[in-house]
């Protein structure tokens, strides 16, 4: 059966890499859709690639309405996919207030990643993934325990949504770290994303384990890319996207371990969430 895969934000770094894996291991008539932001950086990903296996979309995860277009879209072309990497994030840049970039951090980084949930866990086939890049900063153990309680077992995408948005609203009216929000925007971010994969992996659960199918989060480590440079003046650990990369598409395309499902894994290791 032709294998359909999706990776967003991939013109660059880690995602450029998951799209070209991808294509590297697929049979011939499988498709890999290449998707960003930009039509012309998305079109020179895709000639940098120079595989027949991809095609290219162009799509801001952070519109739902075009989110649910695409996925529309493959739902007609193909009957389904068989692999999603929701890879697509909003840089942080140095310097630069929270309170001018937390509004598109949230965006892109927790409403994207819930926009991709929506609309594409009821095209995945029978024994596929969706992975959505995280971190290993999106477990509860980063966050004061009085925090957790809003990141319930019980908490639906909606929930996780909304409490997204009202940490974004405290970080705007200066109130977050009064809450005990960390300072950081990038952990309560990555906890939120983490914590949408978890609230859509419960309510599919039984009927995923039955098909093998495989929804997770997933923690690349420290990768050498634009992004992060910024950030950590020691790189010399850093993978480069390609080595960060092959996990990710290990644990997308080979065999399932139920211990993987709905968590945050890391090198084929799950992290542990509180």
């Amino acid at each position: 059966m032709t294998r359909i895969s999706v990776v967003t934000g991939a013109n660059q770094g880690l995602g450029f890499a998951l799209a070209e894996g991808l294509a590297h291991r697929a049979a011939p008539t499988d498709v890999v859709y290449l998707t960003g932001r930009d039509a012309g950086r998305v079109t020179d990903a895709a000639a940098a690639i120079g595989h027949d296996a991809i095609r290219t979309a162009v799509l801001d995860v952070s519109d739902a309405q075009a989110v649910t277009a695409f996925a529309d879209d493959l739902r007609e072309r193909h009957g389904g996919v068989d692999v999603v990497l929701s890879n697509a994030a909003a840089r942080l840049t140095p310097g630069a207030s929270w309170g001018e970039q937390v509004g598109p951090f949230v965006d892109t980084n927790n409403l994207g990643t819930s926009h991709i949930l929506r609309a594409f866990t009821p095209l995945l086939r029978p024994g596929g993934a969706l992975l959505v890049v995280a971190s290993s900063f999106g477990t509860l153990r980063q966050l004061p325990r009085p925090l957790h309680e809003h990141f319930a077992p019980d908490a639906s995408l909606d929930d996780v949504d909304a409490t997204m948005l009202a940490w974004r609203d405290a970080v705007l009216d200066g109130t977050a770290a009064g809450r005990g929000w960390p300072d950081w925007i990038n952990i309560p971010s990555k906890v939120g994303q983490v914590a949408a994969v978890r609230a859509v992996a419960a309510r599919r659960r039984e009927a995923d384990a039955e098909t093998g199918t495989l929804i997770a989060a997933v923690c690349p480590g420290l990768v050498d890319t634009d992004a992060s440079r910024p950030w950590f003046s020691d790189m010399s650990g850093a993978a480069s996207p390609a080595e960060a990369a092959k996990p990710l598409l290990d644990l997308a395309l080979g065999a399932r371990r139920p211990e993987h499902y709905g968590e945050l894994v890391q090198f084929g290791r799950v992290l542990r969430w509180s």
